[in-house]
């Protein structure tokens, strides 16, 4: 039986007339059918989506919404492509993560104790290590939409217009059940500190803040900084959940090789152990860039392919390469 917050949301997309929801809810339960190996049901569910988008496909104007006409410069949507499953987690931040998960799904049974979900995340940590997508990530487990906000965006040229900016972004995402992410959100906290920068700007960011404060449970903030050490003990506060996404470590370096394996259907023709151990060091993005070669490689080589000789001249390129971006005291293992 499907699970029964996809029922809950399957019978509030169609109540509402919500096409996106529906879709996200039904493409969901198909994934579930076919992990149960129950195929004729989800053959079933892929028909008769498929039906559902031709019948879209035949409307000839698309409303727009109204973040097209005021945000469009600084508040964009994006379709969440990645998924929990694609993100590997410490054990610690993947328990915290599901909980929260399990907060919104089940967030009726929470407010008929008087209680709310959490819904302020902050994520800290080096560039690459997966902020992004495990925003979108939480996005896509929750089904909601996921909208992206940049600090640079929201200061004006003229700063007497940012406030009624700040004013409309966050009207319209008190209506909306959504995901916001918050990007080099340190910048926030180092302009509110910063003795140099003048007092309008201070009041904004002071104003952005509050907003954030008063953002209903439904809506989930996400912010990630890449330099924590410039928040205040203020800003930190806000924020119920505190997650450091560091460098990968051996093991999950491993299972990240064998998510990479099971999707391109073909073997690494190395020990996992011995591949991690060489990459160990790296970030997840310069990782994922790794075997994106390798994948590249791959499919130029066709039909006579040699993936061990592929995959040992990637780690050489490789080793020349951060040998040349970080000189001698690399701490990434390459010998």
């Amino acid at each position: 039986m499907a699970r029964a917050d996809l029922l809950v949301k399957l019978v509030k997309a169609g109540s509402n007339g919500d096409k996106a929801l529906f879709t996200k809810v039904v493409e969901s339960l198909i994934a579930e059918e076919k992990a149960k190996q129950h195929h004729v049901v989800a053959n079933q569910l892929e028909d008769i989506l498929r039906s559902n988008r031709n019948s879209l496909s035949h409307n000839a104007e698309v409303k727009r919404s109204p973040l097209d006409d005021k945000l469009e410069n600084f508040l964009f949507r994006i379709y969440p492509k990645k998924s929990l499953e694609d993100i590997v987690l410490s054990r610690e931040n993947r328990t915290i993560i599901n909980e929260l998960i399990q907060e919104h799904h089940r967030s009726d049974l929470l407010r008929s104790y008087n209680l709310e979900p959490r819904n302020r995340i902050m994520l800290a940590g080096e560039p690459g290590n997966g902020k992004t997508s495990l925003a979108e990530a939480i996005s896509q487990s929750l089904m909601v939409p996921f909208y992206v906000i940049r600090y640079d965006g929201i200061i004006g040229s003229y700063l007497g217009e940012t406030a009624s900016r700040l004013k409309a972004m966050f009207d319209f995402i008190r209506t909306q059940e959504c995901v916001l992410f918050f990007d080099e959100f340190d910048a926030i906290g180092k302009e509110r500190g910063d003795i140099h920068e003048t007092g309008e700007i201070k009041r904004v960011v002071s104003s952005l803040l509050l907003q954030i404060d008063r953002l209903p449970s439904y809506v989930v903030v996400v912010a990630a900084t890449n330099h924590p050490e410039l928040l205040d003990r203020a800003v930190w506060r806000r924020f119920q959940i505190r997650l450091e996404l560091s460098k990968p470590d051996r093991t999950m370096i491993e299972n990240w090789l064998k998510r990479f394996e099971s999707q391109v259907k073909y073997t690494l023709q190395h020990p996992h152990k011995t591949i991690a151990a060489k990459l160990e060091g790296l970030s997840f993005a310069e990782i994922e860039e790794f075997v994106l070669d390798i994948q590249r490689k791959y499919i130029l080589s066709l039909p006579d392919v040699n993936v061990k000789k592929i995959v040992d001249e990637s780690l050489s390129q490789l080793a020349s390469k951060y040998e040349l971006k970080y000189g001698q005291e690399t701490s990434t293992n390459f010998s």
